[in-house]
């Protein structure tokens, strides 16, 4: 069974960038689709962003034009690009493969059959 491992979280600045990394542990991602999520301190985890298998994506309004999440040609690998970052993006980030994906809509977090363990990114003002 995959699993995915998150990595490249860390401190950045406001208005900086940041890429992660979520790579398939045990094999690819070709037979289902990913999504990024988040939580912060005391609040419940929310979508941040997705891709199908066939290479649809979508995104949370708070993060549209600001993020981009892409896949290697592999499947190996799912990564979100993070730009002009602002301290309200600070939060836990997990990868989480998903039972299905909605064209067209925000992805929900029941939707994960399997997470994750989470990487940090933390913006300071």
């Amino acid at each position: 069974q995959v699993q995915p491992v998150e990595s490249g979280g860390g401190l950045a600045q406001a208005g900086g960038s940041l890429k992660l990394s979520c790579a398939a542990s045990g094999g690819t991602f070709t037979r289902s689709p990913v999504g990024w999520f988040r939580q912060a301190p005391g609040k419940e985890r929310e979508f941040v962003a997705a891709i199908s298998r066939e290479g649809h994506t979508s995104y949370a309004d708070s993060v549209k034009g600001r993020f981009t999440i892409s896949k290697d040609d592999a499947q190996t690998t799912v990564f979100l690009r993070m730009n002009d970052l602002k301290p309200a993006d600070t939060a836990d980030y997990v990868c989480g493969v998903l039972r299905y994906y909605i064209i067209g809509q925000t992805q929900a977090v029941s939707a994960v059959s399997s997470w994750g363990r989470g990487t940090q990114v933390t913006v300071s003002s």
